[in-house]
């Protein structure tokens, strides 16, 4: 499975067209969201372009290839108008990998050695190895901070791409694929619903 990972969008018509037209660019089989997607936030400028109900419609486009975490900033009424599925958590395990989703602003999931964490929120990327997993983060799409990229990352043959809206890789990260995880041919998709573990991910001010 090809993923097009992305976070913080933060109702910019502008950038959310970027990353449509690089899902597309892609081919990309679906298109993971982190969350914080229609509202700018009390605590950030406006981004350029911003139009909530113009990036509504941009990925309304997209929904039954859309999974989507919900960020600090997606309020009820964002989430009651999204027309894809919004929750905590979610994950997916193909190409040999556990991949697991969530804005970063929650306590981290359960788990495992060699599992992958992808977060936003910071609006900075992140490629760590800190932890007994991985954890990484592509930044933000239209507000990013500390002088990055407005980015993604692909996900594509185990390997996972950090590339700037245009396409250009900067970094990479290739996991090493577990005998017990399914292969791209068993790929589950899941929403796991609440955390064991209360440990939280380090919040940027």
């Amino acid at each position: 499975m090809k993923i097009v990972i992305a976070s913080d969008i933060h109702g910019s018509e502008k950038y959310c067209k970027q990353l449509t037209a690089a899902f597309r660019r892609e081919g990309a089989d679906k298109l993971a969201l982190l969350g914080d997607i229609l509202y700018h936030g009390p605590r950030n400028p406006l981004p350029e372009d911003y139009a909530p109900q113009s990036v509504l419609a941009e990925l309304t486009a997209l929904k039954d290839r859309i999974i989507c975490v919900r960020g600090n900033c997606d309020a009820e009424i964002d989430v009651a108008l999204l027309p894809f599925p919004v929750s905590d958590y979610a994950s997916v395990t193909t190409d040999g990998v556990n991949i697991y989703f969530s804005h970063g602003h929650r306590a981290v999931p359960p788990l495992g050695e060699n599992d992958v964490y992808v977060t936003g929120h910071t609006h900075v990327p992140l490629n760590s190895g800190d932890e007994v997993f991985r954890h990484l983060n592509p930044g933000s799409v239209s507000l990013p901070k500390e002088d990055s990229r407005r980015g993604y990352i692909l996900f594509d043959g185990g390997k996972f791409l950090f590339k700037s809206l245009d396409g250009e890789v900067y970094d990479v990260y290739a996991p090493r694929k577990r005998a017990d995880v399914p292969a791209a041919n068993g790929t589950v998709i899941r929403r796991p619903s609440a955390p064991l573990r209360r440990k939280l991910v380090k919040k940027r001010k």
